[in-house]
């Protein structure tokens, strides 16, 4: 035991934690918490891990009821059902964390808001039964979110994800979600400042109503209830809807490229012999874009 009161987990084989301690800090030799390492302990409250603790293994505060924070800045892993349960959970520090596996965190009843930056896969039911939880936010890394990973998060509200396709691997992930009202993209600011670029005004209304329309739709659209076979529509107008802004961004993109080609050309034939401009400018602005691009070693 630290004199602080923090009891110091050396993650030795059989490491028994006394009933009376509340903190732990994981000791700087410890690079893996082990599976079932603190399996149902009533008592803990905190737990503050080193940056070098890359894995939380299977069960590893399953069921600690007591939990209230986790502070884990260099985890890249936690393995199912890790902290299945831990009813009490309010705070988790994890912006490192990338692959979530299965009911990691389903059930944590209390954990209202989670941020996670760096995460590339969130496994089957990550989230299901976390019914506080109201405001998820990930990263330009995210992959894949599968099957009910928010299933019954009845107070979720929004949801934080990128503008990228093949996502949402299934329809049911937000089943039972009634209260998902709001989708806002990582890329917000940098499609933003696309959008303003694009020339004409009525694209740009365009492409402000199609990612806008998002939020209008939502909040009406069934979530499901999981009886027969009542899987909801919530995460297929979510993925129709990214496919749709994707097909407007790149249709905009290339009119827009389509309008500067045409305004260089009408340049430079005011400013050049129009033999030169045939002859050499026209065919260099109407080669096709890949012409430019190097080949991959």
């Amino acid at each position: 035991m630290a004199a602080d009161g923090w009891y110091i987990y050396y993650g030795r084989d059989g490491e028994i934690i006394a009933r009376h301690v509340t903190r732990v800090c994981i000791h700087e030799s410890v690079t893996v918490i082990p599976a079932h390492a603190f399996y149902k302990n009533l008592d803990i409250e905190e737990v503050e891990c080193h940056d070098r603790v890359k894995t939380v293994e299977e069960h590893a505060f399953c069921g600690c009821f007591s939990l209230r924070r986790v502070i884990m800045p260099g985890v890249k892993v936690v393995d199912r059902r890790a902290f299945y349960y831990c009813k009490a959970l309010t705070d988790v520090e994890c912006g490192k964390l990338e692959i979530i596996r299965h009911r990691a965190f389903m059930r944590c009843e209390s954990l209202t808001i989670i941020n996670l930056p760096s995460a590339k896969i969130v496994e089957n039911s990550v989230f299901c039964d976390c019914t506080a939880l109201t405001t998820i936010s990930f990263g330009k890394e995210l992959e894949s979110i599968e099957d009910e990973a928010f299933g019954g998060c009845t107070s979720l509200q929004r949801i934080t994800i990128p503008l990228k396709d093949g996502m949402l691997t299934h329809d049911i992930i937000f089943i039972g979600c009634d209260n998902l009202k709001h989708v806002d993209l990582v890329e917000g600011e940098q499609l933003h400042d696309t959008i303003a670029s694009l020339q004409l005004e009525e694209w740009r209304n365009d492409m402000n109503e199609e990612i806008d329309s998002i939020n209008q739709i939502l909040p009406t659209t069934p979530a499901g209830s999981g009886w027969d076979d009542d899987e909801g529509e919530k995460a297929r107008v979510i993925r129709g809807w990214i496919r749709s802004v994707l097909r407007k961004v790149i249709h905009y993109k290339a009119e827009h490229q389509r309008l500067l080609d045409e305004e260089v050309a009408t340049t430079l034939q005011l400013v050049l012999p129009r033999d030169i401009v045939m002859n050499n400018v026209r065919p260099f602005l109407e080669l096709p874009s890949y012409t430019f691009e190097l080949d991959e070693e």
